[in-house]
């Protein structure tokens, strides 16, 4: 019997039986589909981690003291970590080739007050250079000055969660806040940033030059300090980075590279990406058990139906079909079912994400590999669980399938 004759028997098979047809296939639907939304959802986090990444700056390396533990001399932190100050900025600015813009970072929190209204925000004390290095913009009034960096002026400019909770409508710009009851004049209110790779909120800050809060608000000489950096390419910021680890060594004798974090916002993109790449797996695995389970199914309905088709076995194999015609009609039973419900999942995990991706505000994709994936694995499914009930069928004896009541 030509191939094309055992499909159409095959096809017509299924179609006697619609309804268990369609339950044999509702497992391969379900897994088909929760693999498709869960791959999209890895997917759009991954996209977010990089939007998210980005909006931290353009071949960006942050420099801090090691403080996680360890015994320090006298020039070091309790924690065993070396402590940075400013003249490291300078020489970094000044020694290192391939570095653009330089900044200390400062970070504390405070209470601001603007009239009646409170908000606790985080606070940052930073050189003009940030900025450029952060790409930060106003989105009303302007950016400090080199000149109230030198002159440690009480200016400030605000994030928009800052503008909103402590001015509300009223313009910002030219207004005197309080940041632990010192008044500072807001120059200007960012753009928007949203959420930072660590989920924390970029806009609920207060920025003031470094001298200002180094003096006025921190109020401690050894306050630790973070220094921001910027290279001037992609392809030399591993170079840049260890130059600056070794300018840092050599400033600071007796120290170690393990006293410094000298990272790249590579690796930290990297590092997100593989915590990222994790969850993916996990969930797609877990996702994939459903179409295991499926796969039994299939096995379990096709065994009951070589049962129940006993007689009509007998039957052809008597009016002259192989084993082989046999052995194919049932994995083209099994293979159909799972082809047609891979389809359908296909479409249902494709409306999910985009269900998802409305009401989590998700940037979910649904990639062609994911698809083939899932595609390539119901296939696989079904050629692998209908194996053994059509072998079961093909094996059958003729005059005992004849026989059979």
């Amino acid at each position: 019997m030509s191939i094309f004759g055992i499909i159409r028997i095959a096809v017509k098979s299924l179609g006697r039986n619609k309804t268990r047809t369609f339950l044999t296939m509702l497992g391969i639907i379900i897994g088909v589909a929760a693999v498709i939304t869960m791959l999209a959802i890895g997917q759009g986090a991954k996209k977010i981690v990089d939007d998210q990444i980005s909006s931290m700056g353009t071949n960006v390396i942050i420099i801090s003291g090691n403080f996680t533990g360890g015994s320090g001399t006298a020039r070091q932190s309790a924690g065993g970590g070396s402590l940075l100050n400013v003249a490291d900025v300078e020489a970094i600015n000044n020694s290192v080739d391939g570095v653009l813009y330089t900044s200390p970072v400062y970070n504390s929190w405070g209470q601001l007050k603007f009239e009646g209204n409170n908000w606790r925000s985080g606070i940052m004390g930073v050189d003009v250079d940030y900025f450029n290095i952060r790409d930060m913009q106003t989105q009303t009034g302007n950016l400090f000055h080199t000149s109230d960096v030198a002159n440690g002026a009480k200016v400030c400019v605000i994030g928009k969660t800052v503008a909103d909770n402590l001015f509300g409508d009223i313009d910002p710009v030219d207004r005197i806040i309080r940041i632990r009851n010192i008044p500072f004049t807001v120059k200007g209110v960012l753009r928007a940033k949203g959420q930072n790779v660590m989920g924390m909120d970029q806009d609920d800050i207060v920025i003031a030059p470094f001298s200002t809060v180094y003096t006025r608000l921190l109020g401690h000489r050894w306050r630790s300090m973070t220094i921001i950096v910027s290279a001037d390419s992609k392809e030399r910021i591993h170079l840049v980075q260890q130059d600056i680890l070794n300018l840092l060594q050599s400033r600071h004798r007796g120290t170690s590279s393990e006293e410094f974090f000298v990272r790249t916002q590579t690796d930290v993109a990297e590092a997100a990406n593989r915590v990222s790449n994790t969850m993916t797996i996990l969930l797609a695995s877990i996702a994939g058990i459903s179409l295991l389970v499926g796969g039994i199914g299939i096995m379990n309905i096709m065994l009951v139906s070589v049962t129940e088709r006993i007689k009509e076995i007998g039957i052809r194999r008597a009016v002259g079909a192989g084993k082989r015609d046999v052995l194919l009609q049932f994995i083209i039973e099994a293979v159909t079912i799972s082809i047609i419900g891979g389809l359908i999942g296909i479409l249902l995990g494709y409306g999910a994400s985009k269900v998802l991706a409305q009401s989590m505000k998700w940037s979910i994709s649904v990639t062609p590999w994911s698809v083939m994936l899932s595609v390539g694995f119901s296939c696989a499914i079904g050629i692998f669980f209908g194996w053994y009930p059509a072998k079961k069928a093909a094996n059958l004896n003729l005059i005992d399938a004849l026989r059979y009541e």
